[in-house]
């Protein structure tokens, strides 16, 4: 009787077994349960550039005219100490008399050329001489003097835009900066005849070379050189001194 039961259980395992080794449970592989991390992208956005540039351009605005502000008032503050002890004496009534006489005939230039009275500096010509002609009339002539030649600078400034604006038209989205803006370059680079890498380089500025910027347009500012030749430069190639 016991061989038999061994026979029957013996056959029992032999039908349970799988027919095909080959197809017994593989162990599960090991899922990585760690994060992964997103590649980061960089995308740049040319109309956010733009803008940016056209802020640092503003900003560069804003200094230079904070800057000029804080320098005319030490002027003005050094004049006022020197000239206090003659300000009614005749040597100080005929400098300034002179200086008032020269900043007029600036003034009637610069209002005689096409364009000057929409420019800042013409206001501002108009305005210091305004106020030299009344503290003349009260013989503080060493404020007269010092208004004068502030009337005589302001002239000057916008004959020099308008020079440089004549030497090519005024172009679509162009924005005049308020004040002229004293800048160097900061590397050396091409002065170009329009705002852009296409037009042809009329010059190059050396390093460190001085220019006076009028306007820009995008990142692309219009500037003139000591000796009078304009152009558009780069605006990472330029910075205030």
């Amino acid at each position: 009787m016991r061989p038999v039961i061994l026979l029957l259980a013996a056959a029992a395992l032999t039908a349970c077994a799988p027919s095909n080794p080959s197809s017994a449970a593989k162990p599960t592989p090991r899922r990585n349960t760690a994060r992964q991390r997103p590649e980061t992208v960089a995308v740049r956005d040319a109309d956010v550039e733009r803008r940016l540039a056209r802020l640092e351009l503003r900003v560069l605005e804003k200094e230079a005219q904070v800057d000029e502000l804080q320098t005319r008032l030490d002027d003005a503050r050094d004049e006022v100490v020197r000239t206090m002890a003659q300000l009614r004496t005749l040597a100080s009534r005929a400098e300034a008399a002179s200086a008032m006489a020269e900043a007029d005939v600036g003034l009637q230039t610069l209002r005689g050329k096409e364009g000057a009275r929409s420019l800042p500096e013409t206001s501002q010509a108009q305005r210091f001489f305004q106020q030299s002609t009344s503290e003349f009339s009260r013989e503080n002539y060493g404020g007269a003097l010092y208004l004068a030649n502030q009337s005589k600078s302001a002239a000057a400034d916008g004959t020099r835009r308008l020079a440089a604006a004549s030497r090519g038209a005024m172009r679509a989205g162009e924005t005049p900066f308020a004040v002229p803006l004293r800048l160097k370059t900061s590397s050396k680079g091409n002065v170009r005849e329009g705002p852009g890498t296409n037009f042809a380089v009329v010059f190059e500025a050396s390093a460190g070379e001085g220019l006076t910027a009028f306007s820009y347009t995008d990142e692309w500012v219009r500037v003139t050189d000591e000796s009078g030749r304009t152009g558009w430069i780069f605006r990472s190639l330029i910075a205030r001194p």
